[in-house]
């Protein structure tokens, strides 16, 4: 069954894939996202990867390199992002999260999206404390005025429509690994209308780097490591964040460090996203002791990871994994009239919002997002 499709990735800055750009997988050229909540650049890095655009690398430098060939990992989405500071025009009462876990995934956000290059100037925010004290009088200050909280990014999966009567049998078995193993940070509800599995991004990301990170042709495009610039390095201490990859993820799943962490308006962060785990090649999960072949389950929707706010259900960006038949995929690598208008994959978030089913927000105004493919970033940052 799986040779009859082909994998085409997209990214925007919503939950509408026809607004989405088609992603150059293993190339170094970036896709720039841009809405009212942040500019992002993105790289997409696939092993084996077969897919869209024809003729697409099969794999990237950047999976030579450590710790990378030593995990085998099957891919990676490196994000280089900055927040926006909200208009006042969309701001509004954030309203907490049940203490249970994450709220479900609301609409897209209200703010119109545009193209453009990411911002660049830093603006500076209160500091917060190391401990538990100092993150209780850090928090005397809203988190929102200055950025967005540890608590609020979050990085996971959801899907338009229930999944619950696809999920295969030792699932729970699987969610537990991938729990106690890969993710603790992970919550949500698989069974769900409109499944959702999220993360705090600060315990999520495999790689965390304050700064401007590197782009090197080299290496497959954006390639950062743990820990930041000068400045980014003297943020991530003040907040008690500690300096490697695996203590930070570990530090993360903590209340207080979610409490101290800002995600800072005007401020460049990259973050990379990888496993060896998820085999785009075979379509297989492959967990410890637990191996799915995803096309036996697999009922017509995407792969959607998104980049989102908890408290206010903001979308920052989308990155979209598609399954089309090869048949609907013409000799130039364009989707068919006929295969644009699949049903399973034109249901909005919009629409659904519209139906009550996913959030009593008010949102208002139309919403126009773009994406753009860009060779270069204008510059070339290096890592101090």
């Amino acid at each position: 069954m799986a040779e009859k499709y082909i994998i085409r990735v997209t990214a925007g800055s919503d939950y509408n894939i026809d607004s989405h750009v088609v992603v150059p997988v293993n190339s170094h050229e970036m896709v720039r996202v841009s809405n009212d909540f942040i500019d992002a650049e993105i790289n997409v890095r696939v092993q084996n990867y077969h897919g869209l655009p024809r003729n697409s690398p099969t794999t990237s430098p950047y999976f030579s390199l450590e710790p990378h060939a030593a995990n085998d990992d099957q891919y990676s989405l490196a994000l280089r992002f900055t927040a926006k500071r909200p208009k006042k025009s969309h701001r509004r009462q954030q309203r907490p999260s049940p203490a249970s876990g994450p709220q479900p995934h609301p609409c897209l956000g209200s703010a119109p999206g545009v193209s453009g290059p990411r911002g660049t100037e830093e603006e500076d925010a209160g500091a917060t404390g190391e401990d538990d004290e100092a993150s209780s009088s850090a928090s005397s200050t809203p988190a929102s005025e200055t950025g967005i909280s540890g608590h609020d990014l979050q990085f996971g999966n959801d899907f338009d429509h229930p999944i619950r009567d696809r999920l295969p049998p030792g699932f729970s078995y699987a969610m537990s690994i991938v729990k106690w193993w890969i993710d603790p940070g992970l919550d949500g509800d698989p069974y769900a209308d409109a499944p959702y599995l999220y993360g705090p991004g600060l315990s999520s990301f495999n790689a965390v780097h304050v700064g401007a990170g590197v782009h090197d042709p080299e290496k497959g495009g954006l390639y950062f490591e743990e820990g930041g610039d000068e400045a980014g390095m003297e943020s991530r201490r003040t907040m008690g964040c500690p300096d490697g990859a695996k203590e930070r993820r570990k530090w993360a799943l903590g209340d207080g460090a979610k409490d101290a962490w800002v995600f800072e308006y005007g401020r460049t962060y990259c973050v990379d996203f990888f496993n060896p785990y998820l085999d785009f090649n075979d379509f297989a999960l492959r967990l410890p002791g637990f191996t799915l072949p995803i096309m036996k389950y697999w009922d017509g929707q995407g792969l959607r990871y998104v980049l989102r706010n908890r408290s206010t259900g903001d979308t920052y960006l989308v990155i979209v994994f598609t399954l089309h038949l090869k048949e609907d995929v013409d000799e130039d690598g364009w989707l068919k009239p006929a295969a644009t208008a699949a049903p399973e994959t034109k249901t909005t978030r919009n629409e659904e919002a519209e139906a009550g089913r996913i959030s009593d927000r008010d949102d208002t105004g139309e919403m126009e997002n773009r994406g753009a493919v860009v060779s270069d970033a204008g510059d070339d940052d290096s890592v101090d």
